[in-house]
């Protein structure tokens, strides 16, 4: 092998470590997508269950009443008592974000939203 030879093995050598070291941050940038995606589905897992156990505790509540006094129970702030329980479950209620899961404190929209009468 010459010089020009091994010259040139070594440039090749280094363009596929360049490659390689591209797709090896590609990868840590998916991984870290997923590994967000993941937790954001664990949480709101997390809080499907807690729904899913209050809901069964309010249908047994329910039964426990007679159908005259569920009537009178229900009243207009129902709807807006659920959005503050849904904000206090860590979820947006502003139309800009509705549904989506608040990563960092509170959101002016909701509250916003929320102190309105």
């Amino acid at each position: 092998m010459d010089k020009k030879e091994l010259f040139d093995t070594v440039i090749n050598l280094e363009e596929q470590i360049g490659s390689l070291y591209r797709q090896l941050g590609d990868l840590k940038n998916h991984i870290g997508e997923v590994i967000e995606e993941n937790h954001q589905l664990q949480m709101e897992n997390q809080h499907l269950r807690e729904r899913l156990d209050q809901s069964d505790r309010d249908k047994s509540f329910e039964a426990e009443n007679d159908s005259a006094q569920k009537a009178s129970h229900s009243d207009i702030g129902e709807g807006h008592d659920n959005l503050a329980r849904l904000y206090q479950e860590g979820f947006h209620i502003c139309n800009v974000h509705y549904g989506s899961i608040r990563k960092e404190g509170d959101c002016l929209f909701c509250l916003s939203f929320l102190n309105k009468k």
